[in-house]
């Protein structure tokens, strides 16, 4: 049966997003799911292909006869960067087309960073990488960037990110222009994170919860197959609702009572080294809780404790079916689960919980760069997209 009401409406761009879908598919199969004729699938798959967008290749079995061809997505065709800012380290990639990861690196972040400090080196290693994975800047589809906190995506900016202190409306997008003038898509890390999950690794779930606990704290929420930004894409910003446990303790963002003065992982590490440990960032405590520290490992558990409480009312409210674990405390997922499974369960009701499976990051900390990747690829390679490049190309 075919996916669009009129095949006349089927454009190079809906072709295409549905051989990107399936990843392969014979001209016959899509002619069935488009409704176009033999004639109309082959005009558009002949744009496709001299884009280098699809290919073609021999069906390697054949029940007889001249075996059909197949029409395979082509995620070699070009690349994506991507940047995933965080709180004490940027997390850098460069991505194929299917948002699979070529090259890595890691910059890590000095206390205060601003803008100016930071993103000329976030630049300077993505061009080293992009030529680490073999690829010229001509083939860059775009930019992916991933910051904590709100930020602003037609400004191309952060907003009134504690995080990110003095980044607020600092213009990002300029940046990148002396390596390349594909487009730059930003968004909120738990946000991509989410995307990343959802697409990838929670299941065949349409809602799904993701938490991201770093520095700061932030959910991604996936309801109903949709990713939920709010009405000021500022959706997901748990970590600063108020907690009994916080009362009087004065937060990053100038409130006072927030749940990340007990729970972020800013606040564990000033908890430790007020009781001397060498500690500098989350990742430290993590491997201090791995190494026997049972100062560590129980701020880890207290903290998924205070998370879980503030969280129980979030799945009250949402019903997801699965709640994903990400960021830098995943990597002591069991001592901070425990606790957030006490309080979680303690406090949601019985029918909200039911099925509701808790689980870890699929992507561990390659989640942020992996969903930067795919939010960049949404916008580039959707169907408007590549009708308006097919259009743009053709008139020269």
């Amino acid at each position: 049966m075919p996916l669009f009401p009129a095949a006349s409406a089927v454009s190079v761009g809906d072709l295409y997003a549905l051989i990107r879908d399936k990843r392969m598919m014979t001209r016959a199969q899509a002619g069935k799911l488009t409704g176009l004729s033999r004639t109309a699938v082959s005009a558009r798959v002949r744009e496709l292909t001299a884009r280098d967008l699809v290919i073609e290749r021999d069906q390697a079995v054949s029940t007889g006869g001249r075996p059909p061809t197949l029409l395979s997505f082509n995620a070699e065709a070009g690349v994506v960067l991507t940047a995933a800012i965080g709180g004490s380290r940027a997390r850098l990639a460069v991505c194929n087309l299917a948002a699979e990861v070529l090259a890595a690196a890691d910059i890590d972040q000095a206390p205060g960073l601003t803008s100016e400090d930071l993103m000329p080196d976030v630049v300077k290693r993505l061009d080293l990488l992009l030529a680490d994975a073999g690829h010229t800047a001509r083939q860059v589809f775009g930019v992916g960037l991933s910051l904590p906190g709100t930020v602003d995506q037609e400004r191309g900016c952060s907003v009134d990110s504690p995080v990110l202190s003095g980044w607020d409306g600092a213009p990002l997008v300029p940046y990148f222009r002396e390596l390349t003038a594909a487009p730059v898509v930003l968004d909120n890390d738990a946000n991509v994170i989410a995307l990343a999950e959802w697409r990838g690794g929670a299941g065949d779930f349409d809602d799904v919860l993701v938490i991201k606990a770093s520095t700061g704290l932030g959910a991604g929420i996936i309801a109903g197959g949709a990713l939920q930004r709010g009405a000021t894409r500022a959706a997901g910003e748990f970590g600063h609702n108020k907690a009994a446990a916080a009362v009087g303790r004065v937060c990053r963002c100038g409130d006072t009572g927030c749940l990340e003065t007990v729970a972020g992982g800013w606040a564990l590490v000033r908890m430790l080294r007020e009781e001397g440990r060498d500690v500098w960032n989350l990742r430290d405590v993590v491997e201090a809780a791995h190494g026997g520290d049972t100062l560590a490992r129980r701020l880890i558990r207290d903290s998924g404790r205070h998370v879980g409480e503030v969280l129980a009312a979030a799945v009250n409210l949402l019903n997801p079916a699965a709640l994903v674990v990400a960021g830098d405390v995943a990597g002591a997922y069991d001592f901070f689960v425990a606790g957030l499974r006490e309080t979680l369960y303690g406090n949601a009701t019985t029918l909200a919980t039911r099925t509701l499976q808790v689980v870890p990051s699929a992507f561990g900390d390659r989640a942020g760069v992996i969903g930067s990747a795919m939010m960049v690829l949404d916008r580039v390679l959707g169907p408007e997209a590549i009708d308006v490049l097919v259009a743009r190309t053709a008139d020269r």
